[in-house]
């Protein structure tokens, strides 16, 4: 069984940071990409950052140049670093692995965190 358990969520003021981390754990054998989307209230989920496992990158328009997701790849661990964040970035946060083999050669096509919820607020 393979699951993602995200950590690093809270309450920030606007312009504060925070930094997620999520860690994938079970027999796993690959992960083609890991990634963080968000759902506020009321609201669809959305793709804010993922990350593939040769480090090629893609972000929402909204947080270019102020969210930077990494990957330790030996750890199956992604982080997304939050900086200049703004009330419009509350939401909960799930962390996402898309494309995953196990060990035992089980092909899952998307495996979803529990969600953090972050919320920026004065």
């Amino acid at each position: 069984q393979v699951q993602l358990v995200e950590s690093g969520g809270g309450l920030v003021q606007p312009g504060g940071s925070l930094r997620l981390s999520c860690a994938a754990s079970g027999n796993i054998f690959s992960i083609y990409a890991m990634g963080w989307y968000r759902q506020a209230p009321g609201k669809q989920r959305e793709l804010v950052a993922a990350i593939t496992s040769s480090s090629s990158t893609n972000y929402a328009d909204s947080v270019k140049g102020r969210f930077t997701i990494s990957r330790d790849n030996a750890k199956n661990t992604v982080y997304l670093q939050m900086n200049s964040l703004k009330p419009e970035d509350t939401a909960v946060y799930y962390c996402n692995g898309d494309r995953v083999i196990t060990a035992g050669g089980y092909f899952l096509s998307q495996v979803w965190g529990q969600g953090t919820q972050v919320t920026v607020s004065s």
